[in-house]
């Protein structure tokens, strides 16, 4: 994540390089360009596309991605485990950012960056023009280097051997954020859905320590759900990248609180 001007802005990547919260929003079903206007309303930094879990097709990413350029907001997506072939699509189509889930070793985040980042960090195929430049030609070393200076590896640790092996993980070359995936860990421990368990934040303090010795942002997942004050927790402790919501509780959020609020009131004679 070097800090040499580009054609191309990453607003999370500038955001990240100045030191200040990184703040995604996670997306589920939305499935139209106008979600990036409004996570650009709400603050967001980026818009985090669940590739993983959701149904969310390629092709309403790609779209979305390309309008999210244009709009100062940066796109990020999580593959299914080991989808490498979906990752390229991704980053090709204006996608800014891959999260790797699973990634319980330092031998697969070297195999997370080589698919994800061009030579001489890793040996991502290329292609021939890019929605990143507004499709206008540049030279291909140029183009890569810049491509590399703004794409964010993302890789995520989720279980105990993954915690064990942080510093090893943190310590590889082209991985730019170490993301701790909350909920499977929980699960993996023993104590699912146990957030704030004291192992679970021994687990997040080991990854935060092992980034701030390779010199890597340390980010949590999976506190989107619940009390925001889980957020002041980690941030304290030293995260800095955060999928800090979705757009689905954030929906039955302000739902639930406003029909609370209306039925609250007493109904004239």
């Amino acid at each position: 994540m070097s800090s040499s001007p580009t054609p191309l802005v990453n607003p999370l990547v500038q955001r990240l390089r100045a030191g200040e919260l990184g703040l995604a929003m996670q997306i589920r079903h939305a499935a139209t360009v106008d979600i990036v206007l409004a996570a650009r309303t709400c603050g967001f930094d980026a818009i985090y596309f669940d590739l993983q879990h959701t149904p969310i097709r390629e092709d309403v990413v790609a779209q979305i991605s390309v309008a999210a350029l244009n709009a100062g907001i940066t796109s990020i997506a999580r593959i299914p485990d080991g989808d490498y072939g979906m990752a390229l699509r991704l980053l090709d189509a204006g996608v800014l950012g891959i999260v790797v889930p699973d990634v319980a070793s330092a031998e697969a985040a070297r195999k997370a960056v080589t698919a994800c980042k061009f030579s001489p960090q890793g040996e991502r195929s290329a292609f021939g023009s890019y929605p990143h430049f507004g499709y206008k030609a540049m030279p291909a070393t140029e183009a890569r280097a810049v491509l590399n200076d703004n794409t964010l590896l993302i890789v995520m640790l989720e279980n105990k051997k993954a915690i064990d092996n942080a510093d090893a993980v943190a310590a590889v070359p082209g991985v730019d954020i170490v993301h701790v995936g909350s909920n499977d860990l929980a699960a993996d421990l023993g104590i699912p859905g146990e957030l704030t368990h004291p192992q679970v934040n021994a687990a997040i303090e080991s990854v935060i320590a092992a980034c701030r010795k390779h010199g890597k942002i340390a980010g949590v997942g999976g506190l989107a759900g619940g009390d925001v004050k889980r957020f002041e927790h980690v941030i304290k402790l030293g995260a800095r990248f955060l999928s800090a919501a979705n757009e689905w509780n954030l929906m039955m959020a302000a739902g639930q609180d406003r029909v609370r609020t209306i039925r609250g009131y007493t109904p004239g004679k």
